[in-house]
């Protein structure tokens, strides 16, 4: 099932801004089976700009509804679905914010079919809404209002459909001859890690996405290089494992690779990152950062895939932070480093900066790459409705991940968290794989302990 939605807005910041239209069209893969539209009284003034644009001014929202009226309405539409936009992330990063305004974390899987329109109908002048429909011979007499771009959105939406089924078919014809039709359609357009298998049964290549099917469909798809099109040859079955969210497919994914070390990841391999950035406390008690090669025991703040752009990262963060050149290894002398002569670094080199000084900066650059907090569990969406994911961090070490079902009426106890942990290996990767993610994305709940 699919929402195909579209808003308007006073504004394009979702933080400064606030909708003004909401249009949602719930779609079954052959028809509509449900709508809704409404204006919406954005409690700000509508620009005279955007009134231009959209027809909406002021006096047509003054006894719309606010959204907090519609939101039980639009979460209850939307349950099970899918979100469908033209660039769907400005409407969801809008629609997200107003629930949040009021304490509710509105989450629903996304389709752009501005993304899928470049896939599946390539060589198009303009991929914006306005040509594809006039290219596509869809009307849509009402643009820049949020009913008419929506109905717009849904029947461009119709055709990719169409053409996607076309383009499996097409496909299939031309691959191992045990891959069916059949086995490709059975793939979820869910988060998780992907096998590919040969002949033999033999894994070759694991992958993640958060939408198994098409990341599968985009490999079997694939012509544009000679070892991609020699990895779609040999794949003669696919299996998966639904992993309930992004994170958690990225951590099992760097796992099974290295458990498996399939043939076609071993380029992956090969470009991996090779260089780290180091911390440690000299004698004198100054905080040093130092690049080094990822083959200590050690695990890095974060990893690079050259010692060049390594070192052009840690060059960044002295200017950043007025650190010294000489403490962070990117400068060989026995006396001042050269920061310190044209007045950018405060002397730690030579001992006019106070260790405790220097250090306080040092904690700020490196910030970024370090847990806020040491020991914890991140819980964020299931496989299932109803079920949770959980991430174990114990004293800045990963544990592993589970799965369990909460009691809504009831708190979530510690012990019941560890009893769910499958235990997996910690490394430089996952390292690197949860400091990133969890500093750019929010999961449901983290629970330090």
């Amino acid at each position: 099932m699919y929402s195909i939605v579209d808003i308007e807005t006073t504004g394009l910041s979702p933080h400064r801004e606030k909708i003004t239209e909401i249009a949602i069209y719930v779609h079954d893969g052959e028809k509509i089976v449900d709508e809704f539209s409404t204006l919406i009284n954005p409690e700000i003034e509508i620009p005279y700009r955007i009134t231009q644009l959209t027809g909406i001014n002021n006096k047509m929202v003054k006894e719309s509804p606010k959204f907090y009226e519609v939101a039980k309405h639009i979460v209850e539409m939307t349950e099970g679905t899918a979100l469908v936009g033209h660039n769907v992330n400005f409407d969801y990063n809008f629609i997200r914010k107003e629930f949040r305004e009021f304490g509710y974390d509105y989450r629903r899987k996304k389709i752009c079919t501005a993304r899928l329109s470049r896939k599946l109908l390539p060589g198009r002048r303009s991929y914006s809404l306005g040509k594809l429909c006039r290219e596509l011979a869809i009307e849509n007499p009402h643009r820049h209002r949020a009913f008419g771009d929506a109905l717009a959105t849904m029947k461009l939406f119709e055709i990719l459909l169409k053409v996607e089924k076309n383009l499996e078919e097409l496909t299939i014809k031309g691959l191992n001859s045990n891959l069916s039709s059949s086995l490709i359609k059975k793939l979820p357009k869910e988060p998780g890690v992907y096998y590919f298998l040969d002949n033999e049964g033999k894994i070759i290549y694991i992958g993640k996405s958060i939408n198994i099917y098409d990341r599968v469909m985009s490999h079997l798809t694939n012509n544009a290089s000679r070892r991609a099109i020699e990895m779609r040859n040999q794949i003669a079955d696919i299996d998966f494992t639904l992993t309930g969210n992004e994170l958690i497919a990225l951590l099992l994914e760097s796992n099974e690779i290295k458990k498996h070390s399939p043939i076609f990841n071993k380029a992956l391999r090969r470009n991996s990152f090779q260089y780290g950035l180091f911390q440690y406390f000299d004698d004198k008690g100054y905080h040093r950062l130092k690049i080094d090669k990822n083959d200590r025991e050690e695990l890095p703040l974060t990893s690079f895939t050259s010692l060049l752009s390594a070192k052009s990262h840690l060059f960044t963060l002295t200017e950043a932070f007025s650190l010294c050149q000489k403490l962070c290894g990117l400068f060989d002398t026995k006396g001042a480093c050269f920061h310190f002569n044209i007045r950018q670094c405060n002397g730690a080199c030579i001992g006019e900066e106070s260790p405790v000084e220097y250090n306080a900066r040092v904690a700020q650059a490196i910030e970024p790459y370090t847990f806020d907090i040491q020991s914890f569990f991140a819980i964020d969406e299931g496989r299932t409705n109803g079920e949770k994911s959980v991430i174990h961090v114990r004293n800045g070490k990963y544990i592993g991940f589970g799965y369990f079902n909460p009691d809504l009426n009831e708190n979530i106890a510690i012990e019941q968290l560890e009893e769910c942990i499958y235990p997996y290996p910690d490394n430089r990767d996952i390292q690197q794989i949860l400091r990133s993610y969890l500093k750019r994305n929010h999961v449901q709940k983290l629970i330090p302990y």
